[in-house]
C-alpha cells in the first residue's frame, strides 16, 4: 500500500464513520422547546459535533489499522475479490497485482 493509498483509505473511513455518527444523539430544536425563527423544528439544537469528530477519528484509526494490516499481510488480494473471473488467473510470479 502506498502512502497515497493509506491516506485515501483513512479519509474514506473517516467520512464514512462521521456520516454514521452524525444523526446519533442529536437533540432537535422542537425537542428542546425553542425553535429559532427561520429554521425548521427538526434542525439540531445541540449536535455535539466536536465529540463526534473525535470519536470518528478514533474509530476510523482503529478500522484503518485493521484494514491496512489485512492489505499489507497479503491475506486478501485483488484476485480474491474478482468474482466474475474477468482478471484471469494470477500471475506466475505469485504477486497479486
Amino acid at each position: 500500500m502506498t502512502i497515497t493509498g493509506a491516506v485515501v483509505l483513512f479519509a474514506v473511513l473517516w467520512f464514512l464513520v462521521l456520516f454514521v455518527l452524525l444523526p446519533l444523539g442529536v437533540r432537535t430544536q422542537g425537542e428542546a422547546g425553542r425553535v429559532e425563527p427561520g429554521t425548521p423544528a427538526s434542525a439540531p439544537a445541540e449536535a455535539g459535533l466536536a465529540a463526534k469528530l473525535r470519536l470518528a477519528t478514533a474509530v476510523a484509526a482503529a478500522l484503518w489499522v485493521v484494514i491496512a494490516a489485512v492489505i499489507l499481510s497479503g491475506a486478501v488480494g485483488i484476485s480474491d475479490l474478482d468474482w466474475t473471473g474477468r482478471r484471469g488467473p494470477p500471475p506466475a510470479d505469485g504477486r497479486d497485482g
